[in-house]
């Protein structure tokens, strides 16, 4: 196992001193820095974005060669962590324990972590694992200087957290899977826009994420966590379907073809895009096929006609009818509008 001590004041200092321990390099554009690896001991990318409201974004998407240990000292840089993995998985105990106990942080899972001062933050991280683990670092004092101004908004134990600028107290809190925040933290990493545009974006979709985590800890402490009977396992089938559904809409889609396909019933599908996207299979494709038909007409040369028929529609009428009671405007009337913008 490689171990590497990080003792830096803020996500900057942290990220240099894994350069050096990873032998990669950092480019930076428009505040956005990334740190780029491809050697013996990792292959892959980690990049970080600073805001001036208490918040910064840590990144990684790597496969480590060798188990490493990463142990950061609380001394001087604390942020409480708002961590998920989109794919792979890690461990994290507190350096305080006198016997270790390591948790499991699973993929899809959300979890909030902050040190005590002073203390260590251990983070494990296996060989020869695909990682994608999206951080969210909020700095106390600053954030709330800057941007939290409700406090009674958050339950008691996580505004006990919050307010805790002397950083006197250890919190973790492993939450229940949640395939919302890796759809949204999927989205974050497919931004496209450059410059501005793109940071605003990025920082946008930075309070939505950190949001979510905030209410789901919230409904566990109320207990009204979503429930689901779905083990792990076929809650990834779910999601690696709907993705196949919306990176090809035009297929003839059935519930019964999903489930023979997919190997859980018809009930099991249901259940699990209910709980993943609040609509049955059905509402869950003609909401795709829709948002796909909105993005084809606002950016290409279509007709209406050939854009039914390339999201898998056979009928122009029933296509315009859901369009509007979704849209509140026909396809034609979207079209007209696109044009007279561009045209602008």
């Amino acid at each position: 196992m490689t171990e590497i001590v990080i003792d830096a004041k803020n996500t900057e200092g942290t990220v240099k001193q894994l350069r050096v321990a990873l032998r990669g390099a950092i480019e930076e554009r428009w505040g956005e820095h990334t740190l780029t690896m491809d050697n013996d001991l990792a292959k892959g990318t980690i990049r970080f974005i600073t805001f001036d409201w208490g918040v910064n974004l840590l990144e990684y998407d790597i496969t480590f060669f060798d188990d490493i240990c990463l142990i950061m000292d609380a001394s001087e840089f604390n942020p409480i962590h708002f961590t998920y993995c989109l794919e792979g998985h890690c461990g994290h105990r507190f350096g305080y324990q006198s016997e270790p106990d390591i948790k499991t942080l699973e993929q899809f899972q959300s979890v909030i972590i902050t040190c005590k001062d002073g203390g260590y933050n251990y983070w494990y991280f296996p060989a020869n694992k695909k990682l994608e683990i999206n951080v969210i670092q909020i700095t106390r004092r600053h954030f709330l200087k800057r941007r939290l101004s409700n406090l009674d908004a958050l339950n008691k134990r996580l505004y006990e957290v919050f307010l805790d600028t002397d950083h006197e107290n250890t919190f973790a809190y492993f939450g229940a899977y949640n395939l919302k925040l890796a759809n949204k933290i999927g989205a974050l990493r497919k931004i496209k826009s450059k410059g501005m545009i793109r940071m605003m974006m990025i920082e946008g979709m930075i309070y939505e994420i950190l949001s979510l985590h905030i209410l789901q800890h919230d409904k566990a402490v109320k207990n009204k966590a979503p429930k689901t009977s779905l083990l792990h396992s076929e809650l990834k089938i779910v999601r690696k379907l709907a993705k196949r559904i919306a990176n090809d809409v035009s297929q003839d889609y059935s519930l019964e073809q999903l489930s023979l396909e997919s190997g859980l019933s018809q009930a099991k599908l249901q259940e699990g895009f209910k709980s993943i996207y609040k609509r049955t299979v059905t509402e869950y494709i003609r909401h795709t096929r829709l948002e796909v038909a909105r993005d084809l007409i606002r950016t290409t040369d279509l007709n209406i006609s050939q854009i039914v028929y390339t999201i898998g529609f056979s009928s122009r009428s029933y296509f315009s009818k859901i369009f509007k009671n979704k849209y509140g405007i026909t396809p034609s009337e979207f079209q007209e509008n696109a044009l007279i913008t561009v045209e602008a």
